[in-house]
């Protein structure tokens, strides 16, 4: 007579998975969606996890050469997402998340660029990003006792945009079409159309038609 199997013990570290595992891709982007804090343990675990799956791509992309159609399959391994035929990006190029770029046609990306994407990246058509740029959605909590929690806002980048080389543009900041942001730039507020941005903080320097 076959002895009867007995039942799985519970443990912590099974009961942290199955909580862990209530959070999927889609329901990041639906929290993403409605504004919500991204904060708790289960969310932390689950965009490092997110996160060493995208490095394994990226040493990929950034430690061996590529034609430039091999870098857009990986680029789209990498943003969950197929871009456009004309798109061209130099490696390296570094994302912490990569599930949340989104990139129109004609868009060029220098090498050595940095985007930490949770919040959302939207970069519009005839764009050209240059080398070392930082795109930044994401901002910790002052309060100590909340700072591993994270707020988010996404950076929208409007059509023909000219972004100079290691300029940052923060969290909730939006780009309007044709506008220019000079090399070292620090961008923190929206900035109009056909203006040419440039310091830091970034202050409107002059409009392209004067």
């Amino acid at each position: 007579m076959c002895c009867p199997t007995p039942a799985p013990r519970t443990t912590a570290k099974a009961e942290t998975f199955c909580l862990k595992d209530m959070i999927t891709l889609e329901t990041f982007r639906q929290k993403i969606a409605a504004g919500e804090p991204l904060e708790g343990e289960e969310m932390i675990t689950f965009m490092r996890e997110q996160s060493d799956a995208v490095r394994r791509i990226q040493c990929e992309l950034n430690h061996s050469y590529h034609t430039p159609s091999e870098i857009q399959s990986i680029f789209a391994r990498l943003t969950d997402q197929e871009p456009d035929d004309t798109f061209t990006l130099f490696p390296p190029f570094y994302t912490d998340f990569g599930r949340n770029i989104h990139v129109g046609k004609r868009v060029f990306i220098n090498s050595c660029c940095q985007f930490q994407d949770q919040g959302g990246v939207y970069i519009g058509d005839d764009c050209l990003i240059g080398h070392s740029v930082i795109l930044a959605t994401l901002n910790h909590h002052f309060a100590p006792e909340q700072r591993q929690n994270l707020s988010h806002a996404p950076i929208h980048i409007g059509r023909g945009v000219w972004v100079g080389a290691r300029a940052t543009i923060l969290a909730g900041v939006s780009i309007g079409d044709y506008a220019v942001v000079a090399a070292g730039a620090v961008v923190t507020k929206d900035v109009p159309s056909r203006a040419i941005v440039g310091g830091v903080p970034a202050k409107v320097l002059r409009s392209i038609d004067d």
